[in-house]
């Protein structure tokens, strides 16, 4: 029994601890566009032309999209480039022993990654998406040449960097730190800021700034500098209309399951009325 417990004990702190690693960058909400089939279509063409490359979304196939509005003939002409025919599952180029080469990971499929990545009912997987494709950064120290708040350390490049256009990333972050005493001894507890920029290009600069009188707890603050305001707000744009199509990719059929799903309400409602009144009948002679 103890043993069980020690595991299970062991199982929590790996799982933390992988939860820790993911970055505690809170996600943006992420505009809700699934019902819009300007967006999802536009959703669409994104996702063929930059993420299929890689990673495949195997559970679709095309001719599915015909429900957000794309006929078979469009999709021939916008969104199949070699060769494959309208009713193929979407799957990528790339296979997985290249992508473990390349990138230490097999790039994973996106079919249902809107789902996998739900934390909860106020934080969707269209939350960490659209966060997700819109905190790259550059940084010279990682393998790619890119960073990602939402997930650091992630092994993909920012495939849709000439999009955004350049830009460059500050972090402020506030943290106690014990200051040295006189002869080696344990001196005060302190605070300080250290402001970190990465500049367009990845380069890191530094700076270290002692605190005093600070009353607030341990912070980090993440801010982005666009060279091009209005072509950063149309990435912006691209990647709330890429995010929906994944969502809507998902699952395709969430909005009829909503519809259904009132209609059964509705009729459970007026089964009970129904129900109640016919118990009260078959036991108003019995005292």
């Amino acid at each position: 029994m103890i043993k069980k417990l020690l595991c299970a004990l062991a199982l929590m702190i790996t799982c933390t601890g992988a939860h820790a690693a993911g970055g505690g960058y809170t996600l943006d909400k992420a505009p809700d566009r699934v019902n819009d089939l300007a967006s999802l279509q536009n959703g669409a063409k994104l996702f063929v032309n930059y993420c299929l490359n890689c990673h495949s979304a195997s559970s679709m196939r095309y001719n599915k999209l015909t429900d957000i509005g794309l006929t078979d003939q469009q999709i021939k002409e916008s969104l199949l480039f070699t060769g494959e025919k309208v009713g193929d599952l979407m799957v990528g180029s790339l296979s997985a022993k290249d992508g473990k080469a390349w990138f230490g990971v097999p790039p994973p499929d996106l079919s249902v990654i809107a789902r996998a990545k739900a934390q909860s009912a106020s934080v969707t997987g269209a939350d960490y998406i659209y966060t997700y494709l819109r905190t790259f950064y550059r940084d010279t120290s990682k393998p790619t040449g890119w960073n990602n708040l939402a997930f650091p350390n992630a092994g993909m490049p920012h495939v849709l960097w000439e999009r955004q256009g350049p830009r460059s990333m500050t972090e402020v972050a506030m943290h106690q730190h014990e200051a040295a005493g006189e002869k080696g001894g344990h001196g005060h507890a302190s605070w300080e800021r250290v402001t970190t920029t990465y500049d367009a290009a990845g380069y890191a600069t530094s700076k270290t700034e002692e605190i005093k009188d600070y009353n607030g707890n341990p912070s980090t603050v993440y801010q982005f500098k666009a060279a091009d305001a209005a072509r950063s707000a149309a990435y912006d744009n691209d990647m709330a209309d890429l995010t929906a199509f994944m969502t809507w990719m998902s699952e395709p059929i969430q909005q009829t399951r909503k519809k259904i799903g009132v209609w059964v309400m509705l009729f459970l409602g007026l089964f009970l009325i129904v129900a109640w009144r016919l118990n009260a009948s078959y036991w108003k002679h019995v005292k």
